[in-house]
């Protein structure tokens, strides 16, 4: 025989202040373990949407950045002329970018900050279908005029069309705002490549962008690359080399976010097993008397083991609630790999959703197995003896 639903959920509603005490303790913990999985989803989210599927990224062999990578002149016109490169009116899809770091003063702080600037190719904007212009206008090339990302144009000082930035030993005039959707692109300045690298008399290109004509040719063209001894470069996917950029700062946000997640949630079972533990003392007579109406000790096991679950999922879903509005938050960091800053939001997706409600009902499991049996254990006799 079962204990009623109704017998949990009336010991919950007249315990409201610890219910809620405790439920809100577990809510805190699945909330920071919920943020951390966010951020990490966002992190590589911004990064991955950063790269487009039939690019391929070319860099300086064992360069694990941009602004550390180098291709020459000659190399980088090699690149260009294999046949693996989609054409448009005659031209190969190709951008030799320049990637050069500049420090711009933030808005609200007046910090200088590292910010990543690019020099593009004339088919940078092609390559890159996803960017679109939300204010003012593309520049023009060989002109001293830059475009700047969504996100840096929010958060950094003269960054507005019509704004003069200063870097290079020139003046370059803001034209225009673009947007990425989201990719580590909307946190970059935009410039002529032939243009920065003269103000930075730069010999060499960073990297080289091309489209490819059938994205099933990528192993070809990577293969005759890499093996020609005038080249010593690196050929990967657009796509794949954003999502190797973001591994190191998501390993650390990982593995901080997964210890302090332990030590809360050790705290949080800590605080549902003495709650537990004084329900059962506060209803020992209670217990003796369900005994010896004929309920068996795995119904009262049950009973007290399904009341600490269901404070574990209440926990969740207020936790869960809560990291669903840090979705309207943008952050930055700095990204290890290339030294800049990079904006960001909080991303909740199902499969975090899920994870967190599990690990909320694991710590009502857990912080309530021992009250539980305990509480299955009590003898009739004594149980109902008791004051």
């Amino acid at each position: 025989m079962r204990l009623p639903l109704r017998y949990t959920m009336r010991n919950l509603w007249t315990r409201k202040l610890t219910t809620v005490l405790t439920a809100g303790g577990m809510a805190l913990v699945v909330f920071v373990f919920a943020a951390v999985q966010m951020l990490d989803t966002g992190l590589r989210a911004t990064l991955v949407a950063t790269g487009q599927p039939d690019n391929i990224l070319v860099t300086r062999r064992g360069a694990n950045a941009e602004i550390s990578s180098g291709v020459d002149r000659v190399q980088a016109n090699i690149v260009e002329s294999q046949p693996e490169i989609a054409l448009a009116n005659g031209r190969r899809l190709v951008s030799k970018e320049s990637v050069i770091l500049i420090t711009l003063p933030k808005r609200q702080t007046g910090q200088a900050t590292n910010v990543t600037t690019r020099g593009i190719g004339e088919a940078g904007l092609v390559v890159r279908p996803q960017v679109r212009f939300v204010q003012g206008r593309a520049f023009e090339r060989g002109a001293a005029e830059v475009v700047v990302g969504k996100s840096l144009a929010e958060r950094f000082e003269n960054t507005a069309v019509g704004s003069v930035l200063r870097f290079g030993g020139r003046e370059w005039r803001v034209v225009g705002v673009f947007d990425s959707g989201g990719a580590a692109f909307d946190s970059e300045v935009w410039v002529d490549a032939d243009q920065l690298m003269q103000s930075f008399r730069r010999q060499a290109y960073s990297t080289v962008v091309a489209r490819l004509a059938d994205s099933a040719g990528f192993d070809a063209i990577k293969a005759r690359l890499e093996a020609d001894p005038r080249l010593t470069l690196d050929v990967k996917r657009e796509r794949t080399f954003y999502e190797d950029q973001s591994q190191a700062l998501s390993k650390f946000i990982s593995y901080l976010g997964l210890t302090l997640s332990i030590i809360f949630s050790i705290g949080a079972m800590i605080g549902a097993m003495i709650t537990m533990y004084a329900a059962v003392a506060n209803r020992v007579r209670e217990i003796g008397t369900l005994r010896a109406l004929g309920y068996r000790r795995s119904a009262v096991l049950r009973a007290f083991l399904f009341e600490s679950v269901l404070l574990g999922g209440i926990g969740g879903v207020v936790g869960i609630g809560l990291a669903f509005f840090m979705q309207l938050i943008q952050i930055s960091t700095l990204n290890w790999q290339s030294f800049a800053e990079l904006a960001f939001t909080f991303t909740l997706t199902p499969r975090i959703a899920l994870l967190s409600f599990g690990f909320a009902i694991l710590m009502g499991i857990v912080g309530g197995f021992l009250p539980a049996v305990r509480a299955a254990r009590l003898s009739i006799v004594d149980a109902l003896r008791a004051a």
